[in-house]
């Protein structure tokens, strides 16, 4: 089993969303985040004053799919996730050691 966490901009979340679900991929987490890349932000003005903006809003997702999918699943995320600018985000993937549902204590691949 893998884990799989991406970060993405905000506004692609819809689009990510309906990829993943056409995949067959059922369950994920979503969490609204703040963060910066190797861009450090950027400058914005407002009312006339110049201030840096370095957190910038994205949108973590987290899911844990079977290993054998983790490939194509981690491919339709960054097709949908691709705007082809900087700040698009990142994917990273990690061995999971075990899943157990809580419910009836289903264990393994079938937990998910």
């Amino acid at each position: 089993m893998k884990k799989i966490e991406a970060i993405i901009q905000p506004f692609k979340l819809d689009e990510v969303k309906e990829a993943l679900k056409g995949a067959g991929v059922d369950g994920m987490t979503i969490t609204e985040v703040r963060g910066h890349g190797r861009q450090k932000g950027h400058k914005e003005v407002y009312r006339g004053q110049e201030y840096n903006v370095d957190l910038l809003p994205k949108v973590k997702l987290e899911m844990v799919v079977p290993g054998a999918r983790c490939d194509e699943v981690v491919a339709i995320l960054a097709k949908a996730a691709r705007t082809g600018k900087i700040g698009d985000g990142k994917i990273f993937v990690f061995d999971v050691a075990e899943a157990i549902r809580i419910r009836n204590d289903d264990r393994g691949e079938s937990a998910l």
